[in-house]
């Protein structure tokens, strides 16, 4: 993994927030952890669907945004179907993405989430479009690169 992509994973206050480390990124695939506590959990304490589809969709958007940052675009999120298949009570959980279509205009990524042990926790498909940045604006990427230096 290249100094570029660990950056990638920290570019965002509410992916760390969330828990989400990345072991893996690329525009075919995104793979890594995330490390959830009682703050993530629901009062019955199992994580929250709220923090899974947050991790579902992070992964998907930064590997689709990788996709297509050197044709000068991002992707944002436009929708996001999350089944939730067994409570999971907090702890680690690995995050799987990769694309099923990846279009000049839109990407279809699923995503899924499994406790240590290899059960299935939530499976996500998100759909993305993808978007040029703004006239005046680098790749978020570059930009968090350069302030970490």
């Amino acid at each position: 993994m290249d100094m570029r992509q660990k950056r990638l994973g920290r570019v965002s206050t509410f992916v760390r927030t969330l828990g989400l480390n990345l072991t893996e990124m690329s525009g075919e695939r995104v793979a890594g952890y995330a490390d959830l506590a009682e703050e993530h959990e629901t009062p019955w304490g199992f994580i929250h669907g709220g923090v899974a589809c947050s991790i579902i969709e992070s992964a998907a958007s930064i590997g689709a945004s990788l996709y297509v940052e050197e044709r000068g675009q991002f992707a944002v999120g436009v929708n996001n179907s999350t089944d939730f298949i067994r409570p999971a009570p907090h702890g680690r959980v690995e995050v799987t993405a990769s694309p099923v279509h990846q279009g000049t205009n839109h990407q279809l990524w699923q995503v899924e989430l499994f406790t240590p042990d290899g059960k299935l926790v939530a499976r996500g498909t998100v759909r993305l479009q993808n978007l040029p940045l703004p006239m005046n604006a680098e790749s978020p990427f570059v930009n968090s690169m350069l302030r970490e230096q």
